[in-house]
């Protein structure tokens, strides 16, 4: 599968809408999961795309996220199924910048990285915040809350 990114072994992130062929061929290439943060109401949004996922034999979850309502609520939900759904799991927005917020968001807490090394990831794998100031200041201030010495996440 073409245009993804990988975060770690564990996360990778699609920089566009998956087809229906390349949910199959994500599930050829080893991913167990998808997790859709778009919405139903978006533009593109591929209205078969549970269907196509299960049939390809991935575990698939939709938590539509809005950068405008972003809250630490739905980003513990949302790194809650990471950690839940079996791995790799293939993130996907519509143009990657909020699948990719929420991988360094989850890799940050969970493995002690800084908003530092988050942005420097981000950067790294292509992405910028500059014309998106809300996920720009949300981002550090989860990470100084959620830290792994600040809270204990169990893994079930």
């Amino acid at each position: 599968m073409e245009n993804i990114k990988y975060i770690n072994q564990d996360l990778a992130i699609a920089l566009s809408q998956p087809s229906i062929a390349e949910l199959q061929q994500a599930a050829e290439a080893g991913f167990k999961s998808v997790l859709n943060l778009r919405s139903p109401q978006e533009e593109g949004f591929l209205s078969d795309e549970q269907q196509a996922a299960e049939v390809a034999g991935l575990n698939y979850v939709n938590i539509p996220l809005r950068p405008d309502l972003l809250s630490e609520e739905l980003i513990d939900q949302i790194l809650t199924q990471i950690d839940q759904l079996p791995k790799p799991i293939l993130t996907h927005c519509k143009t990657g910048l909020r699948a990719v917020t929420t991988g360094l968001m989850y890799i940050a807490t969970r493995e002690g990285m800084s908003a530092e090394a988050a942005f420097a990831k981000g950067e790294e794998l292509g992405f910028s915040y500059d014309d998106k100031p809300r996920m720009k200041e949300f981002l550090p201030n989860y990470i100084a809350t959620r830290s792994k010495s600040s809270v204990q996440h169990d893994k079930i």
